[in-house]
């Protein structure tokens, strides 16, 4: 019994350490959210990419954006499409010709991967600046200098190995900027 108590309370805390505001993370926040409001204002939309949990966040905030915030934004979460552009494709393939068949010139991309290294994820950026896209958005966590982060207009990243860690305050992170 007190082992679970120490380690929950050191889970809480550890958690509250990472999710405490800076500068810095304020003013990225508000700048997601503003290239999310250009993008909308031009008529475009949001497609936005996540594996496993990562999976789950995006379509949280698709859901979130589109119905909360009035803003078109796509996830590809479908088991079908996935299955269909990995199995044609291949799965490191599947979101970079989602993005070939649903992006337009001046939509935005988010793609959210906790390691930064997820190939499929490298592929969706590179997909959305061949197609022209206006901006894209990275969340990742890890190594700060992990290839994702190199990658985007934004880049958001959480200092913490721990994907539970990382991928609740991408969650929060969202959140914040449809509620914003």
């Amino acid at each position: 019994m007190k082992n679970n108590f120490k380690f929950i309370k050191n889970y809480l805390e550890d958690f509250a350490q990472l999710i405490q505001p800076n500068k810095e993370l304020v003013e990225n926040l508000i700048m997601a959210r503003d290239l999310i409001l250009k993008t909308s204002l031009k008529k475009n939309k949001v497609l936005i990419f996540g594996n496993g949990g990562s999976a789950a966040i995006a379509s949280h905030f698709s859901v979130d954006l589109t119905k909360n915030a009035k803003l078109r934004c796509l996830n590809f979460n479908e088991a079908s499409i996935i299955t269909c552009f990995a199995n044609d494709y291949g799965f490191d393939h599947w979101a970079e010709k989602a993005i070939d068949f649903y992006g337009n010139d001046g939509d935005m991309l988010i793609v959210i991967s906790s390691s930064g290294k997820s190939v499929n994820m490298l592929n969706a950026v590179k997909a959305a600046r061949n197609r022209n896209f206006s901006s894209v958005i990275t969340l990742s966590g890890f190594s700060e200098n992990n290839p994702l982060s190199k990658l985007g207009n934004l880049n958001l990243w959480v200092d913490s190995n721990e994907y539970n860690f990382v991928e609740n305050i991408h969650q929060i992170w969202l959140l914040a900027i449809t509620d914003l």
